[in-house]
């Protein structure tokens, strides 16, 4: 990691990608302001952490708040945005519609909020990172809602990358990870997912949140890296 002891944002910290993310890039000595919507969930998930984390519990759809807290933060050098929303898949013939559009309410324009309500104290130099979904890039039947949100997200990264440097923005695109995102489904349900998956992906099993941190923390840390979408997925794009 680059430049030593930085000061990073991750939305969406409290569990799952952003909680291995907030952790692995802590324990590297970097300073972690971490946010959830749930108060008492981002303590419980962020207590146990060592070195130099804190805690902001608020709603990062709603873009007044979201503006005050990088106001009240000041300058910092790295946003993670890992924010996530569950609505939007399913086979398109059938597809709610309105589903859909809570899909994007709930992950696309988060995610555009936060790197515009970032950029004023966004140190030059930074980085923002995106977390998408392998979605965008397979051509999986029932996912074209979820490939729509996650692809809207990875088409701007390229073009953000040249205006807004020499700040840096990349995205990483995980597939299928072990966290609670998959829970809706029920535990049998989602056994049998995980079971197919590690029979069927090229690195034999389905992913670890801190896979995703892991290279998250690779594109905060490596300031030659810019515009680039980084595949977490096991090889499920190859398939």
């Amino acid at each position: 990691m680059r430049d030593g002891h930085r000061k990073i944002v991750v939305l969406g910290g409290s569990s799952g990608m952003g909680l291995a993310t907030v952790r692995l890039l802590a324990e590297a000595g970097h300073a972690l302001i971490a946010t959830g919507r749930d108060p008492a969930r981002l303590a419980a998930a962020l207590g146990p952490l060592a070195g130099d984390v804190r805690g902001e519990a608020f709603d990062a759809v709603d873009r007044t708040r979201l503006g005050a807290f990088f106001q009240r933060l000041g300058a910092f050098d790295d946003l993670v945005v890992a924010l996530s929303g569950g609505e939007g898949g399913g086979p398109f013939r059938q597809l709610d519609l309105g589903a859909l559009e809570r899909g994007f309410a709930a992950k696309f324009w988060p995610h555009v909020h936060a790197a515009q309500a970032a950029l004023p104290t966004l140190r030059p130099g930074g980085s923002i990172t995106f977390l998408t979904s392998i979605s965008a890039r397979i051509a999986n039947p029932g996912t074209a809602g979820l490939a729509a949100i996650n692809g809207a997200i990875e088409a701007m990264v390229p073009v953000l990358a040249r205006e807004l440097a020499p700040i840096r923005v990349n995205a990483v695109a995980p597939g299928v990870v072990d966290t609670p995102w998959w829970n809706a489904m029920g535990a049998e349900a989602r056994a049998a997912v995980f079971r197919q998956q590690a029979e069927t992906l090229p690195a034999g099993r389905v992913g670890r949140p801190e896979d995703v941190a892991e290279a998250v923390a690779f594109l905060v840390g490596n300031g030659f890296t810019t515009g680039t979408v980084v595949a977490c997925d096991g090889g499920l794009h190859l398939l």
